[in-house]
């Protein structure tokens, strides 16, 4: 993939990709690329932001404190400073916050559709807003809530059906039971993929808008066959058997007097249990559980994916008492 000239079959395969993830997110004309995933969409979307006005001498963007932390490495790669706005009760991002980290080097806006951690969708239409009169670039991460909210009921705003939305990440290759790795970066703006493009005058094409020069077209090929396989039916079907699963763990749990730290918005669940850390080792230790914690609040934080069925959240919930309530 990263001479288009040389496999021109594989790069019309991804214009299609594109305008099928477009389709979804409410832009069938959007731009964009199969990128590795959400890290390096992310890194392409922040770019895209600073290089609309490369004359800021010390540009920022603002994102929520529950952004993933490839915007750190974002920080990291580029100079550009990282403002983490504080988060609501309810773990959304608190829009007062972010409008107070916003000053005349900020060169973007970022929300999120899906937490890592929590699984949360911030007030995106909120954010919107506060990108518009800024006249700022809003880029929203639905890396995982991508293939996840738009089939959910009732309905989330997350998307390019906001207004104020310029790009988004989503990943095929979660939810979208893609081949790893396989991300995605829409853009509403050519411009912005224009301003991603660098010479590459010894190739078929002369100009390059990626981030890795040399991308593996599996990513491409997978991703439009599960795409046409599933379609929005098969892609919702899987979706309500995830949130089906995901209410039998949170009922369960709240059976053993476990509560989640929110009600679930998707089928990411953190449970609120005490000393976190030695219920997560006991549950590795003494039944072969891996679960991972989130931080803040800490926490036990379960995905539950397609491959799972009732039977493994009944042995989970089973191990989970022993381990909570019997020790």
């Amino acid at each position: 993939m990263g001479d288009p000239g040389l496999f021109q079959g594989t790069f019309e395969l991804e214009e299609q990709v594109v305008k099928m993830l477009g389709d979804m997110l409410h832009l069938p004309d959007a731009c964009g690329y199969i990128s590795t995933g959400g890290t390096e969409s992310n890194i392409q979307a922040v770019r895209a932001m600073r290089n609309r006005n490369k004359s800021i001498v010390n540009p920022n963007i603002v994102v929520p404190d529950s952004a993933h932390f490839s915007f750190d490495k974002v920080g990291d790669l580029s100079g550009i400073d990282i403002r983490r706005a504080t988060l609501s009760d309810n773990l959304q991002v608190d829009p007062d916050a972010v409008n107070s980290l916003i000053d005349s080097n900020t060169v973007g806006l970022v929300g999120i559709a899906g937490t890592t951690e929590f699984g949360q969708v911030d007030p995106l239409e909120t954010l919107s807003g506060i990108a518009i009169e800024k006249g700022l670039p809003f880029h929203v991460d639905a890396a995982f809530g991508g293939f996840v909210l738009p089939f959910l009921k009732p309905k989330y705003k997350f998307d390019f059906e906001i207004a104020g939305v310029s790009s988004v990440t989503i990943d095929p290759h979660k939810m979208g039971l893609s081949t790893i790795p396989s991300g995605g970066l829409l853009l509403r703006h050519s411009l912005d993929l224009d301003n991603l493009t660098v010479k590459t005058p010894y190739l078929t094409v002369s100009s390059q808008y990626s981030l890795t020069g040399t991308r593996s077209g599996a990513a491409v090929v997978s991703t439009y066959a599960v795409m046409r396989h599933l379609g929005r039916k098969g892609y919702g079907a899987i979706v309500q058997r995830c949130m089906d699963m995901t209410d039998r763990l949170v009922a369960g749990a709240r059976n053993i007097e476990i509560q989640p730290v929110i009600e679930p918005v998707m089928n990411i669940v953190a449970l609120d249990v005490e000393s976190p850390v030695e219920i997560q080792n006991r549950l590795y230790e003494d039944f072969g559980w891996r679960v991972s914690l989130t931080r803040n609040p800490q926490a036990l934080r379960l995905v539950i994916m397609p491959h799972l069925d009732n039977e493994i959240i009944d042995m989970f919930l089973a191990d989970l008492d022993a381990v909570v309530n019997q020790s």
